[in-house]
């Protein structure tokens, strides 16, 4: 396994391009499965853990693939199987963005109950009604969603959300974009990734109307075409860096970005007296003397993301004051805070929220991450912790932050990757 072996007390400071974004790349992959109409060409594609699954997944399928310098070139032409096993379904619960395309094409398919990130439920249910909603039979057997059409394929329907959900809507847009007449998804969810995904299948020959908005409508189409795209930038790095600079007391200025999808983690800087200069695709970042406590609660978007609520929550730790951290997507969401109070954070957990004290000097130690946030969080308090820290299990890292480490090393941090074994 490898590690991150942090010498803290050095301040991020340079300028540094985003990265594609994981979390709209992952269904777009997923949309090629629609047609089998030529080569996507798909560009700003992250070299990441899960992007790499998300390509073997593909492969399986019988898919043509190449990646290389962040282009992703898939055919999905001779596709030989319709089901997604459990050996690759296991390793990330966005595998489940097969379901909708597979249906939407074969009228049958056959996927895994998924795994993922060890924090709280989050069920299928809501991926299960699209599909039945659109007129598919739906039933759990052997530890598979199989569903099936009849001969007349998906048909339109309305689909309420109870509520917002990106990976639900992201395939209920994929499945109802070939279904016969017209859906309307109501509380669809408003990211960014979202609208990604919609540009993309309105690309490929799609016709829906609302992007941006809670109410999608799509009309049906018989067939779709491979088509060249750009994905956007990761919003959740872009954050990520901005804490790295704000932590350590350093300025940043990254490029390639829109900075319009982060409206709320920009105010939220605002509000804790860093100075944000937004100007075209670039965003500048300069830490004031001392931090001031902010108060967030992560919603969905354009609210506070709950994918920046670990990563702020390493920041608060050098506020001067108290401050609140409330996750309403994800209830449990907080395993981090035991490893934070490790580094000599002052973190208690009340019931959904946690109350950070701060400031508190944190001095380097042996942590593990727990998720994909958490190894995030984590790295940022060892960027401002005293001594060395070592961050186990970054296999989490790997699977959302493309060469984390060279990015903050080429910012200035003191951080390496070493190997290391881990005892059972």
């Amino acid at each position: 396994m490898d590690k991150l072996v942090i010498r803290g007390g050095k301040k991020i400071c340079g300028t540094i391009a985003a990265s594609g974004s994981k979390n709209s790349a992952l269904p777009v992959i997923a949309a090629t499965l629609l047609t089998p109409d030529g080569t996507f060409a798909i560009d700003r594609i992250p070299d990441l853990k899960d992007v790499r699954t998300f390509i073997q997944l593909l492969d399986y399928l019988g898919a043509e693939t190449s990646f290389e310098n962040n282009l992703l070139k898939v055919s999905t032409g001779q596709l030989k199987s319709i089901e997604a096993p459990y050996e690759l379904v296991k390793k990330m619960r966005a595998s489940i963005y097969v379901l909708g395309p597979l249906l939407a094409r074969f009228g049958h398919t056959r996927v895994s109950l998924p795994g993922g990130c060890a924090f709280g439920p989050r069920p299928v249910d809501l991926h299960i009604m699209v599909m039945e909603k659109l007129g598919a039979t739906v039933t759990i057997e052997n530890g598979f969603i199989d569903a099936r059409v009849n001969g007349s394929g998906l048909r339109g329907a309305h689909i309420d959300f109870p509520i917002s959900s990106v990976g639900a809507t992201g395939n209920a847009l994929m499945a109802a974009v070939m279904a016969k007449g017209t859906s309307v998804l109501d509380n669809a969810a408003l990211e960014p990734e979202i609208e990604c995904l919609c540009n993309f299948l309105v690309k490929m020959g799609a016709k829906i109307d609302g992007i941006g908005t809670t109410t999608l409508v799509i009309d049906g189409v018989d067939q779709l075409k491979a088509v060249e795209f750009e994905n956007i930038f990761d919003r959740i790095e872009a954050g990520t860096l901005l804490c790295a600079a704000a932590i350590t007391g350093g300025s940043v200025t990254l490029t390639g970005v829109m900075p319009e999808q982060l409206t709320s983690v920009l105010d939220s800087f605002r509000q804790s007296g860093c100075t944000i200069a937004a100007n075209g695709d670039a965003i500048s970042l300069t830490t004031p003397e001392k931090l001031l406590p902010v108060d967030i609660t992560a919603q969905p978007y354009p609210e506070f993301p709950t994918d920046m609520q670990a990563q702020w929550m390493a920041l608060m730790t050098q506020a001067h004051g108290d401050s609140t951290i409330i996750d309403r997507i994800y209830l449990e969401r907080f395993n981090h805070i035991p490893e934070l109070n490790r580094l000599g954070a002052h973190i208690e957990i009340r019931d959904n929220w946690a109350l950070v004290h701060g400031p508190q000097e944190l001095t380097g130690t042996k942590v593990m991450s727990t998720d994909l946030r958490a190894s995030a969080c984590l790295v940022l308090a060892g960027l401002v912790a005293k001594d060395t820290t070592e961050v186990l299990r970054v296999y989490h890292l790997d699977r959302g932050y493309e060469a984390i480490e060279k990015k903050l090393t080429a910012l200035g941090a003191d951080i390496e990757r070493q190997k290391y074994q881990e005892f059972s």
